[in-house]
């Protein structure tokens, strides 16, 4: 991932895993499966119900919001954190999550990322002519005894 800016998560060190997935109707659920795999192995499993609906969100996203015609998903797990990235080929349209309350066709998929990770935020990579861009969010172990 490129260096930390105000719209990255925290640089943590990892493993490093990632999945390609055609821009179709089905990628929210391949997406689902791979991330909670990995996480179930990761020692994460009371975390895989919250990242399968987050991932679900961001990749529907992806789905509709973009013409992107692939959707990369990158995860880093480490003993303490695990950060998810669903990046696309539309690096102008940036998720904003909908306003409490309001009746609204979108944006409340992206509370409920908010409401579940312990942090989420959208990135744009490329410099001066952005190439993609990486939703992500983060979730975290719970301390023992907290």
């Amino acid at each position: 991932m490129p260096p930390t800016s105000p719209t990255t998560p925290h640089r943590h060190g990892g493993e490093s895993y990632r999945l390609t997935v055609p821009s179709t109707a089905h990628a929210p659920r391949l997406a689902r499966d791979f991330v909670a795999a990995l996480l179930q192995v990761s020692g994460y499993a009371p975390l895989v119900d919250d990242a399968r609906l987050c991932v679900s969100e961001l990749v529907t996203n992806a789905h509709r919001h973009t013409r992107t015609r692939r959707i990369r998903v990158e995860a880093v797990v480490n003993r303490k954190v695990a950060t998810v990235y669903v990046c696309d080929s539309n690096p102008w349209d940036l998720p904003a999550p909908g306003e409490a309350g309001a009746v609204q066709e979108g944006g409340q998929g992206l509370r409920m990322v908010e409401s579940l990770a312990r942090d989420w935020g959208a990135t744009v990579y490329g410099g001066r002519e952005p190439a993609y861009k990486a939703v992500w969010f983060s979730l975290a172990r719970q301390r023992l005894g907290a």
